[in-house]
């Protein structure tokens, strides 16, 4: 017996047998960023088409180019209590199977006009709430508020479709008159 390679051997065994802890084999990993919601990256690509579909891209960069959906997560991980939080994750986790169970086919599968449609309904607080929809609706109308939020408050929008100049600014003119379609600082 060569006791070099088998001691050569027991070395790699016991490396291997040290790392199988820290191999995870399930399906989908939960994403360590968002610790209080727990949710995959399943989970993520929904809430990425459905911020999409709220701020979709046109000539102007859509919410998805800019990372909103990453806010989104933030601030419901960060700024909800534990009790929305629960109601923003069931939504988040049953939405893709509540779109296909009432509209026929998955969330992430739909067209532009017909996830608009999807989130209108889910959005429309004179319609009769399905039993059980309360968590999609808060989810959709969280999402929805904290999308708007987190776009109006990105850098794309603050430095190239509204720039910030000082009060009263190098050029002031206080009778100036308002030109349609000119960009506007709502800041100052």
């Amino acid at each position: 017996m060569n006791r070099r390679l088998a001691l050569k051997q027991m070395a790699l065994v016991t490396g291997g047998l040290a790392l199988i802890p820290g191999c995870d084999f399930s399906e989908e990993k939960i994403l360590a960023a968002y610790d209080e919601l727990q949710i995959t990256e399943g989970h993520q690509q929904v809430l990425k088409s459905l911020v999409d579909t709220i701020i979709p891209k046109t000539d102007l960069k859509g919410a998805v180019e800019l990372g909103v959906h990453d806010f989104v997560l933030v601030m419901a991980n960060d700024c909800l209590g534990q009790e929305d939080q629960e109601r923003f994750v069931n939504g988040l986790k049953g939405f893709d199977q509540y779109v296909k169970t009432n509209f026929g086919t998955k969330f992430l599968k739909l067209d532009q006009a017909k996830a608009v449609e999807v989130v209108e309904s889910l959005l429309d607080a004179k319609k009769e709430a399905s039993v059980g929809s309360e968590d999609y609706q808060y989810f959709v109308k969280t999402t929805k508020k904290y999308a708007i939020q987190g776009y109006m408050a990105s850098e794309y929008v603050m430095t190239e479709l509204m720039p910030y100049t000082l009060v009263p600014g190098p050029n002031f003119n206080g009778s100036k008159k308002i030109v349609p379609g000119e960009k506007v600082n709502i800041n100052g």
